[in-house]
């Protein structure tokens, strides 16, 4: 039994010491927020497609240039028949002349002047979307940072409970060491001995347990930041747990104001107001100012130079007086779409809100409960473990004692680092977070 313990005492110190030899990279919060907002696929993402909104702007608004094109042949024709009119009419007697080649060259330009209002609302359609498509890149990097704070609360956890299950653990394995001697001497019963060396195997599931849960979260977040896999993050108490929290939202109304997929909302309406226009402008007639310069060489009849031309053209689509009515309907009714998400987004929003304080406030008292909690357990342990020293309590009573302590401890670890994660989720709600980092880099 002792060859064992101490084999296995001697593994554990070995695994303990390899883990704590691996060198660990510490980013404070801040830093790696901007960290995830440099190189994470979210964000990328995001900004791409901001990139492609504004491209489809331009796009549009090159609609309001003229259409120049030139355009030039040259045909060789192989025995052409001609009959001239012109030498009939005239009574000539001229021989037919040899046509064997045709050249052509023109420039035409084509300038919209009114096409009911279509390219003037069109260009506010793409930029309501591109100002909405921002808003969502904005929104984007909120989220990004929430997941950030949100990987740093679990890793600090994590973190935080190893460490105290260690340290529980070398006590726990004090105790079957002491247990040893004093059941080698008779002085106490096998099975107390039997219980201690459990409560070590109980101690150690959690902790192989914690372990799991650390590596997990640690390697979740080195892919968010695009760290190398191998990499241990190590959260140290003064970068996430440690600092002041201010300006606390107490109801909806900065959300309101600050919540960027709100805001996008809010752009995709006023382009879906635009597209209802741009629908009705068919019912418009279209008018262009056209010209335009032509050069014409067939060779041994007629050569044109300087030919230009100018006017006005106008094209009207007598059709969509009958047709558009299912258009306009269509864009009229995505437009409601839009409204009615707008409605229920701001409903969730205001749900949300309520419902981060609400969690905020109850992270505090259990904070404050879990203080107690630790005063409590540990003056309660020593009371025990005073009874048991002299013989007025019983193995079960201690351990189950020393239980609580551990418990009463981890919890208020925990509930310390749970009330800064329902702190910047009340300001991500909020949507405020983002505006916190970025203004500590000013």
């Amino acid at each position: 039994m002792k060859v064992s313990q101490i084999m296995f005492l001697g593994i554990f110190f070995i695994g303990i010491n390899s883990i704590e030899a691996q060198e660990r990279t510490s980013f404070s919060l801040e830093e790696a927020i901007h960290m995830a907002w440099t190189k994470s696929n979210e964000v990328s993402l995001a900004n791409t497609k901001v990139n492609t909104k504004k491209y489809e702007l331009q796009s549009v608004k090159n609609n309001q240039y003229p259409d120049f094109k030139v355009s030039g042949q040259y045909q060789r024709l192989a025995k052409a028949s001609v009959d001239l009119k012109i030498n009939k009419n005239s009574g000539s007697t001229n021989s037919v002349p040899v046509v064997n080649q045709l050249m052509i060259a023109q420039a035409n330009a084509n300038l919209p002047i009114f096409a009911g209002f279509k390219i003037q609302n069109s260009i506010k359609v793409y930029d309501n979307l591109y100002q909405a498509e921002t808003a969502n890149s904005l929104q984007t990097k909120e989220d990004v940072a929430m997941s950030v704070v949100n990987y740093y609360a679990s890793l600090y956890k994590a973190q935080k409970t190893v460490e105290l299950l260690k340290e529980n653990q070398k006590k726990a394995q004090q105790r079957v060491t002491d247990f040893l001697e004093l059941e080698k001497n008779g002085i106490i019963p096998r099975n107390d001995l039997l219980k201690s060396q459990l409560q070590v195997s109980k101690v150690q599931l959690s902790l192989d347990e914690a372990n799991n849960n650390l590596n997990i979260v640690n390697f979740s977040l080195t892919t968010l930041l695009k760290l190398p896999a191998d990499t241990k993050l190590e959260v140290k108490e003064s970068d996430f747990v440690d600092f002041r929290m201010d300006n606390i939202p107490t109801n909806e109304e900065p959300a309101l104001q600050n919540r960027k997929d709100l805001e996008a909302i809010h752009f995709q309406e006023k382009a879906s107001e635009a597209n209802i226009k741009v629908a009705r402008s068919a019912y418009y007639p279209s008018l262009s100012l056209i010209a335009g310069y032509t050069i014409l060489d067939v060779k041994n009849v007629v050569t044109v130079q300087n030919a230009m031309n100018f006017g006005v053209g106008v094209s009207y689509d007598l059709s969509s007086i009958l047709k558009n009515g299912t258009m306009v309907k269509l864009a009229e009714s995505k437009a409601s779409e839009v409204q009615n998400s707008e409605d229920m987004l701001t409903d969730y929003i205001k749900i949300q809100v309520q419902k981060s304080i609400e969690d905020y406030q109850l992270a505090l008292k259990q904070s404050n409960v879990y203080g107690e909690a630790v005063e409590q357990s540990t003056e309660n342990y020593r009371i025990i473990k005073d009874k048991y020293d002299n013989g007025l309590s019983d193995t079960n009573d201690l351990l189950e004692a020393d239980v609580e302590q551990l418990n009463a401890t981890i919890n208020k670890a925990l509930a310390k680092a749970n009330v800064v994660q329902k702190y910047y989720e009340l300001l991500s709600v909020t949507g405020q977070l983002s505006k916190t980092f970025n203004l500590s880099k000013i």
